[in-house]
């Protein structure tokens, strides 16, 4: 599937992981996609993020740069962050807008998962390694070349992050007594990261008590993600939100078919049958 053509849910669902179009996947997620907006300007804008960065990377390599991981880096910044502005929303964080990406193009400021998205389509429109790892609560990404490895975050312009900085975000995020963890390093995979940006986009709407709009975003998840159980549980729960009782149970039995600890299961199973005796 090309790069630069919106893929639909279906399609989404049925490519292998390595596969999927992370930005253009991301649009068609978008609640502005869903409203009817175009989005032929925001692929052809991501597309011109990819071209500039290799462009700019070529100019460093010509002026006497290394070809290093440091350089590519340096191109991606000079890109999204000098050129486009692109940054984290730090004074409205928990706006919605700064998940769906239409709206992260168009103010250049967003949530970390979404600016994310950006650097690793920009990076990988050049054949350039690039990651989000599996960080709890801030995505952080990492660039790989010839051996050298550069993790860096793409809410706070591209800042190179040693291990004394992501300790410090860790226990920011986590608290006090928190530490640095290996699984903190492994890449997420184009599905999760897609998961976890419409994630942030469920959880203000549901804040917002729109649940609704929030079951509708579950829904086109599971469409994208067939396999993950855990979106058995917030259907489940918006479904009974929403009123369809008969809904809420069958997505809480699968989830409870599904879930691995004893602890998830229970928890399920109560509210499982809380439903079950509004219905007697």
């Amino acid at each position: 599937m090309s790069k630069n053509r919106l893929p639909e849910l279906s399609q989404i669902a049925a490519l292998d992981d390595a596969d999927i179009p992370l930005a253009p996947s991301a649009l068609t997620l978008s609640s502005s996609h869903q409203n009817g907006r175009s989005m032929e300007r925001y692929l052809h804008h991501i597309k011109e993020l990819g071209e500039e960065a290799g462009l700019r990377c070529a100019e460093l390599l010509e002026a006497g740069a290394q070809d290093s991981a440091g350089t590519r880096l340096a191109a991606l910044k000079h890109t999204l962050s000098d050129s486009h502005g692109y940054t984290g929303n730090h004074a409205d964080y928990d706006n919605l807008d700064n998940a769906d990406l239409p709206c992260v193009i168009d103010s250049a400021k967003g949530l970390p998962i979404a600016l994310a998205i950006l650097y690793i389509s920009a990076a990988r429109a050049n054949k350039w390694d690039v990651c989000a790892l599996n960080m709890p609560g801030h995505v952080l990404c990492r660039i790989e070349y010839a051996g050298e490895r550069l993790v860096f975050d793409p809410f706070e312009d591209c800042k190179v992050m040693e291990a004394p900085d992501i300790r410090t975000l860790i226990k920011k995020i986590l608290g006090p007594k928190a530490e640095l963890s290996s699984d903190y390093y492994e890449p997420t995979t184009n599905r999760d990261i897609l998961i976890r940006l419409q994630n942030n986009i469920k959880l203000r709407l549901i804040e917002r008590e729109d649940y609704k709009a929030a079951l509708h975003v579950i829904e086109n998840m599971q469409i994208v993600a067939p396999d993950e159980f855990r979106l058995e549980l917030d259907a489940g729960v918006l479904y009974a939100k929403t009123e369809q009782p008969q809904a809420a149970i069958k997505h809480l039995q699968r989830y409870i078919d599904q879930a691995p600890h004893d602890r998830d299961r229970h928890e399920a199973a109560m509210l499982l049958q809380q439903i079950r005796d509004t219905l007697n």
